[in-house]
């Protein structure tokens, strides 16, 4: 008798990502890159911390050497923060990372990003969490607002997109081959705001006055 497997789960993670102060100007390009290597950029946001900022980011370094040189490379100049989204995305963005150490990097894993935008071991043009926990930690850090919810995923996940999302997505794709408009994406991504089955209504209520004569 052949047993059934039990369906395999896919654990979708957050993790943070950070492009630091003197890679700032290369942001669009790191963008297409983390994009092409399939995570998903949930969250985004240029800001600039004080050093008191990076001394509580970076509380885990606290007591090394290494510790004021890096509170003050974080504070010289705005950083951009992401929060990312993929299968077992705190490994993966780890290992697109490559080495702390730029040098290193350079050395043994000369296609990872700080291979390419980092300098030396202070400043490596990347930062990433190094665990799920730690993500949590950071991401709340950088996105105070953010709410931690769970990723659907496995039968929740397409259980969702069948209830809230296909029927109108196909209708929507109906109309678009009918259609044949020049820039399909605008035109759907219209065609779906117009055709939101959860769209707010107006309702319009017509009141009568009547005067006096």
């Amino acid at each position: 008798m052949q047993m059934l497997m039990p369906e395999p789960q896919i654990f979708v993670e957050r993790t943070l990502a950070v492009i630091k102060p003197d890679v700032v100007h290369k942001e669009e390009e790191i963008e297409d890159i983390i994009l092409r290597s399939g995570f998903m950029i949930l969250q985004k946001r240029k800001l600039q911390l004080s050093p008191e900022q990076c001394s509580n980011f970076y509380a885990d370094q606290y007591g090394k050497m290494f510790f004021p040189n890096l509170t003050a490379y974080m504070s010289s100049g705005p950083i951009v923060a992401m929060v990312l989204a993929r299968y077992r995305a705190v490994s993966y963005w780890k290992e697109l990372l490559g080495p702390s150490n730029s040098i290193r990097a350079k050395r043994t894993h000369p296609h990872s990003l700080r291979a390419i935008y980092g300098t030396d071991d202070l400043r490596n043009g990347l930062h990433g969490s190094h665990s799920i926990s730690t993500a949590e930690r950071e991401i709340r850090f950088m996105f105070p607002e953010v709410i931690m919810e769970p990723i659907p995923t496995g039968q929740r996940a397409r259980d969702y997109l069948n209830l809230s999302v296909k029927p109108t997505l196909l209708a929507g794709l109906t109309a678009l081959c009918k259609e044949k408009p020049a820039d399909p994406m605008i035109w759907l991504a219209d065609w779906l705001i117009e055709h939101n089955p959860n769209k707010p209504r107006l309702q319009h209520h017509i009141t009568e006055k009547k005067h006096q004569g």
